[in-house]
């Protein structure tokens, strides 16, 4: 959907009654409140004292059943160390591998039985791990039903036991039909010449593929039926500059069918960028020269009998403009429920594609192209016979299924999110199942933790997400179901998806993110390599060698770098919803490809078990060393008292953002004045040195606060306040040793001073305890507000549905990342100087506001 943009649009971090972003009531405006509202929160500051020193003091550390005590058991510290090497100590390579071959041995296509099948064996794990009794009715829910809202909404409340529940969405999604697909060459008078056969040869050797060979043709999801016919004419990625030079050559694409080779931007873009210059059909195949060393050229066998290739795999996948907006394409913005009302989709191709395996491309550079590697050039030849093609699918309203799980926390209503997609396009060993195998063993270790005694400090909320594969379906439409909750409450979310595919552990973030990742992955151990940390696998390289393609090899020395780095997020994993329309910080990781592994199958039979436990990881040593770094860090984002966000290397991180728009630009004159953005920078990064300070003045001040109240007569003292005013019994005061105070909400909704909050208990303990629980409190907000402060209610020009003006995908990359997007494709793109003074302007407004928030 576009939409104009107005004069009179607000781009505020505060706004008015349509305001975008929840700011924390009590810290922008004061607000009156009766007497009894004052000694409600009274009760509720008392409370939240109590539950910090309930945490903090040694009786906390004997609740872990199973952890003895030492002469440092009175210390939090020792206490978090103690539970993570507790969870350490939980996922195997043995269950790794056991988990995988469940998993990654059938097919599970969205939408498919075998998916909704994997979604309730997902459940069944949930409620075995965390101890859930069976319900005698299955926990599944039609998305928009009050037992589904009650699902999650319960979480962040009232919730007092962990819970496991399925949500139904019913997105349009389509399927193909394998007799329809048709890609031939047509000879005089238009009769076929020579026809594709569009099947992978399901080697015997690798059983699971052979087996399910015809299981899912090859088709392009969300790809437009019907019939192409034209010249060919080659495009390379078929990326925006590609077509551009295509077009600058004085090459006519009208009425021509493209073949591009998939890589450099998402699958979709490149049938955009053809639709757009008149083609009548694309198809889009995996080629050699993308593979590295590892290639039958340089005397590799073909996979199974070797690493190579197999010519004939076919990589599916979608080929919606994901650059444009996420999920459903017929509910753009709100859930697909299943009443829901339908728009005529904006994000989805008019004009046919198809899937191909190099074996059948290779062909059509012999006969219209010139052959190989002549064909292979991007020189504008279009071929002398025409090319048909017939994409056969049905679209239709299908039921998917998100499989969730919550445990409920000390502090409710701050959450952290987990996540991982479960469908794949056929087995998908490493998409996504290496994901879903890592995540089921971060779930065997929370498990753990949970029997033994362990309590989270915050909620978690863990989901498999599904239809990820069509286009972010599963996360997006909860995002979009529950957006007001999530920028209530969620703190961070934690995403997995390919977790092994290569040799290479590699990660994107929020930089808020970056301090924590990096520690966390210090603290694991590297998966082949005792003398090393996961965070030294950011140089590992895969066991084969040999020369590579020139182009290829540009391509890479340009991604990789000399020191370990941990870049912006762009599209193409369950981030996109949270990050960049909802503002939450992110995180994604896993172990990918370099030029020297065996070449990852994607999307194609051949992402197999076999091929998993053969070349991508042998052993699952990899599978279980994400595992243990994904729960590092949602242990650490759950139990922190303090939240590891480190806003001061976002904030530093802006200036080479601007940088990066300086250098894009064509030419000077576009370039609009930077100066106030600049400044505005500058403002927020002292406002984030200043809320550093305050961080760790805070949490100085509450461990002053609780050596004050760690003695046995002060801390009776407190309970006995506590019971008087709450009205609870003896034992269920010393059952809050090791339980969640229900009235541990949002401290900072108080806007009366400490005068007010102590003036009925005078200076003592509990005071300080209040006051200390109120500032720690008042931090973390502003630390998850910053992420949220980058967003703008209009959102992104041409694509409104991304709101984050720090970060997007790329309008034209789809899968890689833009920074400043709005600003940077003003210039870029639009080369208009006047729309790049309008995005500096918002931007900069928009940061400023971000500045004043954080003001301590």
């Amino acid at each position: 959907m576009n939409t104009e943009k107005s004069d009179s649009e607000r781009t505020g971090f505060y706004q008015s009654s349509k305001e975008l972003l929840p700011h924390p009531p009590g810290l922008v405006q004061a607000r009156r409140h009766s007497r009894g509202s004052v000694f409600r929160k009274l009760l509720v500051l008392g409370s939240s004292a109590l539950i910090f020193s309930l945490l903090y003091n040694a009786h906390s550390i004997s609740c872990f059943v199973g952890l003895k005590k030492d002469k440092y058991s009175g210390s939090y510290d020792n206490y978090i160390k103690r539970i993570e090497e507790g969870y350490l100590a939980v996922p195997s390579t043995d269950s790794a591998l056991a988990a995988s071959r469940d998993y990654a041995t059938h097919p599970h296509l969205a939408g498919a039985v075998e998916d909704f099948q994997d979604a309730k064996e997902i459940l069944a794990l949930f409620h075995s791990e965390f101890g859930i009794p069976t319900p005698a009715t299955e926990p599944i829910y039609s998305a928009g039903s009050p037992e589904s809202r009650e699902a999650t909404l319960s979480t962040s409340s009232k919730l007092s036991k962990p819970a496991a529940w399925v949500d139904i969405y019913y997105p349009v999604m389509n399927t193909g039909n394998a007799d329809g697909m048709v890609v031939e060459l047509l000879g005089e008078s238009d009769k076929p010449i020579w026809k594709a056969d569009l099947l992978e040869d399901g080697d015997p050797r690798d059983e699971t593929a052979a087996e399910y060979r015809n299981a899912v043709p090859p088709f392009h999801g969300f790809s437009a039926a019907g019939e192409g016919i034209g010249q060919l004419v080659y495009a390379n990625y078929g990326t925006h500059d590609d077509y551009n030079k295509l077009v600058d050559a004085g090459v006519d694409l009208t009425g021509k069918i493209i073949l591009a080779r998939y890589g450099a931007n998402f699958r979709g873009l490149k049938v955009q960028g053809a639709a757009e210059r008149g083609a009548v059909g694309v198809l889009i195949y995996s080629d050699p020269r993308d593979d590295g060393s590892v290639t039958v050229e340089n005397g590799y066998e073909p996979y199974p009998a070797g690493p190579a290739r197999n010519p004939t795999s076919i990589q599916r996948g979608s080929v919606m403009y994901l650059s444009i907006y996420a999920g459903d394409p017929t509910t753009p913005g709100y859930p697909a429920y299943e009443n829901a009302t339908r728009v005529e989709a904006t994000n989805i191709p008019n004009i046919p594609s198809l899937p191909l395996s190099w074996a059948n491309a290779k062909l059509l550079f012999e006969e219209e192209l010139g052959g190989v590697p002549e064909g292979t050039k991007l020189n504008g030849r279009v071929g002398s016979r025409k090319v048909r093609m017939v994409n056969d699918v049905d679209a239709k309203v299908t039921p998917i299924w998100n499989t969730m799980a919550a445990i409920p926390g000390h502090i409710k209503d701050e959450v952290v999110l987990l996540g991982c997609h479960r469908d794949a396009w056929v087995m998908g060993a490493a998409d996504p199942t290496s994901g879903t195998v890592s995540l089921h063993e971060v779930v065997r270790g929370l498990g753990a933790l949970y029997k033994r005694g362990w309590k989270p400090l915050r909620t978690i909320v863990i989901a498999s997400w599904d239809a990820e594969e069509y286009g972010l379906i599963g996360s997006t439409e909860w995002g979009e179901d529950f957006a007001d909750w999530i920028q209530e409450h969620v703190v961070s979310y934690v995403n997995v998806d390919v977790s092994v595919s290569g040799s290479r552990w590699h990660t994107s973030a929020s930089p808020s993110l970056a301090h924590l990742i990096q520690r966390s992955a210090q603290d694991v151990p590297h998966p082949t390599d005792a003398e090393k940390t996961l965070w030294d696998a950011h140089f590992d390289v895969g066991p084969y060698g040999g020369p590579v393609d020139a182009e290829f090899a540009r391509m890479w020395d340009k991604k990789i770098s000399n020191e370990p780095q941990i870049g912006p997020l762009g599209s193409g994993s369950d981030y996109t919803v949270f990050l960049q329309r909802l503002g939450v910080a992110s995180s994604d990781q896993g172990f990918g490809n370099t030029p020297t592994d065996a070449p990852y199958h994607y999307h194609s039979i051949y992402d197999s078990q076999m091929w998993q436990e053969v070349y991508a990881d042998p052993g699952f040593y990899k599978h279980v060393a994400v595992a243990q770094n994904l729960g590092l860090l949602t242990l650490r984002l759950t139990d922190s008292i303090i939240l590891p966000l480190n806003t001061t290397q976002y904030a530093l991180e802006l200036d080479s953002y601007v940088d990066t728009v300086i250098d894009s630009a064509y030419r000077e004159e576009i370039l609009p004045d930077l100066f106030p953005l600049r400044r505005a920078i500058a403002k927020l990064q002292d406002a984030s040195f200043k809320l550093d300070e305050e961080k760790a003045a805070a949490e100085k001040a509450l461990h002053k606060a609780l050596k004050k109240v760690d003695r046995v007569r002060v801390g009776r003292r407190i309970i006995r306040w506590i019971k008087e005013h709450l009205g609870i019994g003896a034992q269920e005061v010393h059952d809050l040793r090791f339980d969640a105070l229900k009235w541990m909400s949002s401290v900072t909704e108080s806007s009366f001073s400490e005068t007010d909050i102590c003036k009925s208990r005078g200076k003592g303990p509990l005071c300080e305890f209040i006051r200390a629980a109120k500032r720690v409190r008042i931090a973390n907000q502003k630390l998850v507000a910053f992420e949220r402060g980058f967003l703008s209610e209009d959102g992104i020009k041409d694509r409104e549905w991304y709101r984050h003006l720090g970060v997007a995908p790329g309008k034209h990359l789809g899968y890689a990342p833009t920074t400043l997007p709005g600003l940077t494709e003003a210039i870029v793109y639009d080369e208009d100087h006047e729309l790049a003074e309008y995005e500096a302007a918002r931007l900069t407004a928009l940061i400023e506001n971000l500045a004043d928030f954080l003001e301590v």
